[in-house]
């Protein structure tokens, strides 16, 4: 299955991204598909294939593309510099709506971590990623 215009996966690779993210985001894709213009299922979608794309980019140096706010043995929480959610509606050809509506998904979570986030800015794009993940835990 192409995700993206140079990066492929196997459709059981998307479907387990979409199950990861639905299980880590939770009722946060909810409240953010509640007021935007975009369906849950969308919403998922599209943070199924930025956190595919995230792992690619990690391997690239993600990390030090920004500043790590949290990270654990599951996750990686960080604000990265430069325009990642512009270049994820790029590589995934989405529509301006569905990167506002992921990247604000990011946001609420990095900011329920590091608290007041008064030093946001539009310069700087919160990301999470996942490396796993177990709700029971």
């Amino acid at each position: 299955m192409k995700i993206a215009r140079d990066q492929e996966v196997d459709f059981d690779e998307f479907s387990r991204a979409c199950d990861l993210v639905e299980k880590y985001f939770d009722d946060s894709i909810d409240n953010v598909a509640l007021h935007a213009p975009v369906s849950r299922r969308q919403l998922v979608d599209v943070l199924a294939r930025a956190q595919l794309s995230g792992r690619q980019l990690a391997i690239d140096g993600l990390t030090e593309k920004g500043e790590v706010v949290y990270q654990s043995n599951s996750e990686t929480l960080l604000w990265l510099d430069g325009g990642f959610w512009t270049d994820m509606r790029g590589r995934h050809h989405l529509e301006p709506d569905e990167g506002r509506a992921a990247r604000e998904v990011h946001r609420r979570l990095i900011e329920a971590i590091d608290g007041d986030v008064s030093y946001y800015n539009r310069e700087r794009d919160p990301f999470v990623l996942i490396e796993q993940f177990d709700p029971y835990e």
